[in-house]
């Protein structure tokens, strides 16, 4: 057996082929329902193939792989670190132990190209050209499901997947207003009565009356994310904060319910109004001026440079400045040095001004 995984950005596929004794070839290839990285892809690529060998009783079967990473973690080898891969992991190694005298070796991708051209042709659904025709099949393997457990009774874990839609907020409200329709739990059914006069069924539409008797058009789940990307960065693109953005789309006769929320989160989602906002120039803690009421009780200190040399290759300007007159004391230094600090300190303030307090 042969197996190997694609993904890319158009999708993500698995190839196996089988190739008997007699010298007869069996070629599956999968379309993997949900985007993973390539090691995952390669692991469901080699699950799919054992279920299919375990599916046959093949009790004596070699697998050849180009993944290096997957061989070596079932040979043992490698550690199987990521925590994505150790249920895929324990699952392929249990599959093994049910073949018997399963035989696992990494062969190059140059001897694998049959298999990749299957895995490239499931992700991507475009049927070859020449005389050999592949089944395209759409499957799963779902990690929730793999535990030891259900390995033991021996379920299958290769599910088909079928995307099932989110229900439209809009759609108990028109059931409710079109045919009388109410919810089975009873807590639904007395929000809908109470939201229900709100709302206006017209040509299959629902609207939803304002405060002020506008009726606004109710949106879906899709609507929304193009409703707000064209009112905040679209062609009319203003780049407001949420509450304005809010009532901009509310003024544009759209409504659903979570509008001020949805719209908040939004723009602090855009990347342009992050790069080009206003710098907040609040101190993160309240500031605490220094209160000075007599000349020379304090004095503030510091070291500009370093500077251009001078004639007397000094590089540094000790400057020192009285809080209350804004008197300044300088001198020039070569280097910055504590014992010049401690000096300048002693000769320049106290000697002069007196101790500062």
């Amino acid at each position: 057996m042969y197996f190997d995984g694609a993904a890319h950005r158009h999708g993500v596929g698995a190839g196996i082929v089988f190739i008997t004794p007699d010298g007869g070839i069996l070629l599956y290839s999968f379309t993997l329902s949900q985007h993973c990285s390539n090691n995952v892809a390669e692991y469901q690529a080699l699950i799919l193939g054992l279920e299919i060998a375990v599916d046959m009783e093949q009790l004596d079967i070699q697998i050849y792989g180009d993944s290096l990473l997957v061989v070596n973690q079932l040979l043992g080898s490698y550690e199987v670190k990521k925590s994505e891969l150790i249920p895929y992991h324990k699952y392929a190694a249990r599959l093994m132990k049910r073949l018997g005298d399963a035989s696992i070796k990494h062969v190059p991708r140059r001897e694998n190209k049959q298999v990749d051209a299957l895995a490239v042709l499931a992700s991507s659904l475009a049927m070859p050209d020449h005389e050999i025709q592949v089944r395209v099949c759409q499957k799963w393997v779902v990690p929730s499901l793999i535990d030891d457990k259900d390995i033991e009774e021996g379920d299958a874990h290769v599910v088909s997947t079928y995307e099932i839609d989110k229900e439209d907020w809009r759609q108990p409200l028109v059931d409710y207003l079109k045919y009388q329709k109410l919810p089975e739990e009873q807590r639904r059914r007395t929000d809908i009565r109470r939201r229900a006069p709100r709302f206006i069924l017209y040509k299959d539409t629902l609207y939803r009356k304002s405060f002020k008797g506008v009726l606004l058009r109710c949106l879906s789940e899709d609507e929304t994310y193009r409703a707000m990307h064209e009112a905040h960065s679209g062609i009319c693109r203003t780049h407001q904060s949420g509450p304005k953005l809010y009532f901009r789309i509310k003024r544009m006769g759209y409504y659903w319910p979570t509008m001020v929320k949805d719209c908040i989160e939004y723009a602090q989602r855009c990347q342009a109004c992050q790069f080009h906002a206003n710098y907040i120039h609040q101190s993160p803690e309240p500031l605490h001026p220094t209160v000075v009421s007599w000349p020379f009780d304090a004095w503030g200190l510091d070291v500009v440079g370093p500077l251009p040399k001078s004639s007397g290759q000094h590089l540094y300007i000790l400057a020192a400045t009285d809080y209350f007159s804004k008197w300044a004391e300088a001198i020039p230094l070569k280097q910055v040095r504590k014992e010049d600090v401690v000096n300048f300190i002693r000769v320049n303030i106290i000697y002069r001004y007196g101790v500062p307090r």
